[in-house]
């Protein structure tokens, strides 16, 4: 079973817009004047239906190679003072993975992401 690494789209005046947990509602009012929407983070894919279609930027899962280029995690940087930014998990420290998988609840999906990427670095 395939699972989702991104949930986004790209609407035609160029705005992406991305939901990046379940319940993540995110809307763009285009400069077409239509209103997009996109939902459900990495469980499921809800989205508006325009005239004009927006363009899927969603990622299902697939090797651990693509798997790490596309599954993001969010950061407030080492000290928890920078802006929240998202990072590919190949471009995590490995220190930083360990300190995921020793302080976060994670479900087994993310979890199996984070160990393999441990074991690919090995």
């Amino acid at each position: 079973m395939s699972r989702l690494l991104r949930n986004a789209m790209k609407t035609p005046d160029g705005t992406i817009i991305e939901s990046r947990s379940q319940h993540d509602y995110v809307v763009h009012q285009d400069a077409n004047g239509d209103t997009y929407m996109v939902d459900g983070g990495l469980a499921y894919l809800r989205r508006s239906l325009n005239k004009i279609p927006a363009e899927d930027l969603s990622v299902e899962d697939g090797d651990h190679e693509h798997n790490r280029q596309h599954f993001t995690w969010g950061t407030y940087g080492k000290d928890g003072d920078q802006p929240l930014r998202y990072v590919p998990l190949m471009d995590l420290s490995t220190n930083h993975i360990k300190a995921i998988l020793r302080t976060q609840i994670l479900d087994s999906f993310r979890k199996d992401l984070f160990t393999e990427e441990l074991k690919y670095r090995d």
